[in-house]
């Protein structure tokens, strides 16, 4: 029987579509990722369960769809607007056996580096499965910032002005290099690319000159937009960014990059690398309307916080030696809940019965096989920090159907022909907005999905100059 493979699973926070190289960025570098893309396989229509990253993780964990696991927005998020939020679980349900479970029962050392934010205390990651955990708390962000001291309860401070994402790698080469043999799941989720932007300030000066150099400080990076429709920033405007130029971010990015090729590089030196099933992907896209909207995922429409396909597309690679095609290319459209089927299926271990899973295993994919016909589902029932509000989708095909609970309005998209989802058809096609929507409502009372009520406190956000309150 062959030996198992070690899985390195690199989930970066925040990361956009186009935060890389190899697709598309023509400002960031990520020579190593892009490199991981050409021994490996790179997925041009692979998504996050979520356009906000703790229902994207929970489904990674479970191989459940948010709705279905109770997970629905980033934990610790509440807002409200002409709708009331509906409650969702704070953590990851110790009901759920958790990926980490599944793999540790089936002889793997688990370790879990970085961003956790599926609950606090009792359900940290060593109470999901995971033998090591360096990093893993309730916390969203670094909450002190990517240098030294960071406070983090769960990882000790380093000398002073440390950076986070190279501490956090320097403790994962050491478990790699201290490993026994036995097999590993190095879960390996960094805090990076998430606000606060902040990055070593050598790599900032590159960018800075670099953005000079090609014009692009004299570009406008910025375009103010419409009030944002949750409550608590509905005297602000959403910022959106339309050209890659940020320096700090490019210089957060490149970081990123160069921790990546260390652990590729000890996978190459402890001599595991052919035996290593290799994972690179984001929590859902770039920040890109609020935050300082540090990157900019254009042509894809909007990006975190969206039910548009800014919010949800995402970079992924896989590399296995000997299972995944170098320099392959998969234009199946995944989601994050395959993961889970996935990792069992290419670690030998069978399905487990007791926990249901959304998810498809993509093992036949990496042959050049295809999957079977699915539907794709979103639920989104929260307004966003970045500007969307409360909303739904389905992906069939090359139809993308999206419903806004404010007023129940459809858009629908052909994202073969239009992949940045300029043109609504809807009334174009309305026997197919019909029928792409009954089978939405019936998978929202499948997955037993909560839906926003009415505000009966809503304030709409301030009229805009000149316009008399009687007139509207």
């Amino acid at each position: 029987m062959p030996a198992q493979p070690n899985i390195l699973f690199i989930l970066v926070d925040d990361l956009g579509w186009r935060d890389v190289g190899c697709y598309g960025s023509d400002f960031y570098e990520t020579p190593n990722l892009d490199r991981l893309a050409g021994e490996g396989m790179r997925f041009t229509q692979a998504y996050a369960s979520c356009p906000v990253c703790s229902p994207t993780r929970a489904s990674i964990m479970s191989g459940k769809n948010p709705a279905r696991v109770g997970v629905t927005q980033f934990i610790g998020g509440h807002s409200v607007g002409k709708l009331c939020d509906v409650p969702y679980f704070h953590e990851l349900p110790m009901s759920e056996i958790s990926l980490a479970t599944a793999l540790r029962e089936g002889g793997y050392r688990t370790w879990h580096l970085g961003k956790w934010h599926l609950g606090d205390h009792l359900t940290w990651p060593h109470n999901h499965g995971f033998d090591v955990n360096l990093g893993g708390c309730g916390w969203g962000m670094p909450n002190h910032g990517y240098f030294s001291p960071y406070h983090l309860p769960t990882l000790s401070d380093g000398p002073d002005g440390e950076y986070m994402t190279d501490r956090l790698t320097d403790e994962a080469i050491r478990l790699i290099e201290g490993n026994d043999g036995a097999p590993f799941f190095l879960n390996f989720w960094p805090y990076a690319v998430h606000t606060p932007i902040q990055a070593p300030a050598a790599l900032v000066a590159k960018y800075t000159a670099k953005a000079k150099a090609l014009g692009l400080d004299q570009v406008p990076a910025i375009v103010e937009g419409e009030y944002f429709p949750c409550q608590h920033m509905r005297t602000q405007r959403i910022q959106r960014r339309v050209v890659q130029s940020d320096p700090a971010y490019a210089a957060m990015i490149e970081n990123l990059d160069t921790n990546v090729g260390r652990l590729l590089a000890t996978l190459e030196a402890r001599g595991v690398a052919d035996n290593t099933l290799v994972i690179f992907t984001s929590d859902n896209g770039g920040e890109s309307s609020s935050g300082g909207s540090p990157t900019c995922n254009l042509p894809l429409k909007e990006g975190k916080g969206w039910m548009h396909e800014g919010g949800t597309r995402v970079s992924q690679l896989m590399r296995w030696p000997g299972h995944i095609p170098a320099g392959s290319t998969c234009g199946v459209p995944v989601i994050s809940t395959d993961y889970y089927p996935t990792l069992l299926e290419a670690a030998g271990l069978p399905a487990r019965p007791a926990q249901h899973v959304d998810g498809t295993s993509l093992r036949p994919l990496f042959s050049g096989g295809t999957l079977a016909p699915r539907a794709l589902c979103w639920h989104y029932p929260h307004y966003s920090n970045q500007g969307d509000s409360p909303a739904c989708a389905i992906r069939e095909g090359d139809w993308k159907l999206i419903e806004h609970f404010e007023d129940h309005r459809l858009e629908l998209f052909n994202l073969r022909d239009d992949p940045y989802e300029r043109h609504n058809v809807a009334a174009a096609h309305p026997i197919r907005t019909a029928a792409l929507h009954a089978q939405l409502v019936d998978w929202r009372e499948e997955v037993e999905a909560l839906l926003p009520p009415p505000n009966p406190n809503y304030m709409p956000p301030p009229l805009p100059a000149g316009v008399d309150a009687a007139e509207v």
